[in-house]
């Protein structure tokens, strides 16, 4: 290996490293509000690139049916929560937020996708309907298990992932998908050749990152957010709903899993069952930082990112035996250093 190669190594890790980062946040960011091990985000991954690629070829994405679909379950599971309750208040803007909002965005991409719409259009027509998946998922598989053990929220989300899977086989077919690269160009500092596709991957990245920061520290739902993280049972006392943290949680991390979805389309060939890989190495990272802190996870992320890029050079058949094989030791470690307790009832 020479220092050209490990330069090229150093950048391709640094650029997926990124992008495990961003799943690696929103791992942690989903256990530490409600507790689940959020098993289905690499689908949001798949789901991101492939209703992009869909997009690309002018064809309205699958992904609408599945908004509407799950629209119309989580506005029937309201207004059978209102006849239980009798909290008739609250069902106009429930409606509107699960079913009337999803469906309506829905027919907008429907009608917009033939028209060969600008490329940052597409992108955000795809985030938006990626993001909007995240709320009503949680509504219908998760807010009412919201105070089951974190086993049974494992197995729940085990089983969302299969199904998204699965759904993922019959919207997109098992065809691979990559979008058109945000930039061809590269420039260079002294020796060092940068690909301007991968520069750009490393700035939106952190530029979301930063936006979260700034969301977390200077708003008021981020403020909730943080003190439902914290203390899930203080935040309730204090008039944080539980169910709104939830759901606005999930938004997050479906933004983060279709943005990152965004930003490996170009890297490499997504297909429909292509992103349990890509969470798993987040959630390596995410492992590394204990799926509590955030800056742990990052640095986590960048760590398997480098170690798969040099991985591929030395071993490729065996790189992701490598990756994976980091969780032992960090599991190791964590168990004899970490004060072990029983989850209450």
């Amino acid at each position: 290996m020479n220092f050209s190669i490990a330069v090229l190594l150093v950048q391709d890790g640094i650029t997926n490293g990124a992008i495990y980062a961003l799943l690696a946040l929103a791992l942690v960011l989903v256990f530490t509000v409600t507790r689940v091990i959020f098993v289905p985000a690499g689908e949001f991954v798949t789901y991101g690139t492939l209703t992009l690629a869909a997009l690309q070829l002018g064809k309205p994405p699958g992904t609408i049916g599945l908004l509407t679909g799950l629209a119309l379950v989580a506005g029937t599971m309201e207004l059978y929560s209102c006849f239980g309750t009798g909290n008739w208040r609250q069902l106009p803007r429930s409606l509107a937020l699960y079913t009337g909002a999803p469906i309506v965005l829905g027919g907008l991409v429907y009608w917009l996708a033939p028209l060969a719409l600008a490329f940052p259009i597409q992108i955000a027509l795809t985030l938006a309907v990626v993001t909007a998946l995240g709320p009503l998922l949680y509504r219908v598989a998760y807010q009412p298990l919201a105070e089951a053990t974190v086993l049974v929220l494992l197995i729940v989300s085990v089983a969302a992932h299969f199904a998204m899977v699965g759904l993922g086989l019959w919207f997109f077919g098992a065809e691979g998908s990559r979008t058109p690269p945000f930039t061809n160009e590269s420039f260079r500092v002294g020796e060092i050749t940068i690909s301007g596709q991968s520069a750009l991957v490393v700035l939106f990245s952190l530029s979301l990152i930063g936006a979260l920061y700034l969301f977390f520290g200077k708003t008021l739902y981020g403020k909730a957010l943080r003190a439902t993280a914290l203390n899930r049972a203080g935040a309730r006392l204090v008039g944080i709903s539980p169910n709104l943290a939830g759901s606005l949680t999930f938004a997050l991390a479906a933004l983060l899993g279709g943005f990152s979805g965004v930003l490996i389309g170009p890297i490499t060939t997504i297909y429909y069952d292509s992103g349990f890989l890509v969470s798993l190495k987040g959630f390596v990272g995410a492992i590394i930082g204990g799926l509590s802190s955030y800056p742990l996870a990052a640095a986590g992320s960048l760590l398997v990112g480098l170690l798969e890029s040099f991985s591929s050079f030395w071993a490729s058949a065996f790189k992701e035996v490598i990756v994976f094989t980091l969780i032992i030791p960090v599991l190791l470690w964590r168990s004899l250093t970490t004060h072990h307790h029983e989850e209450e009832d």
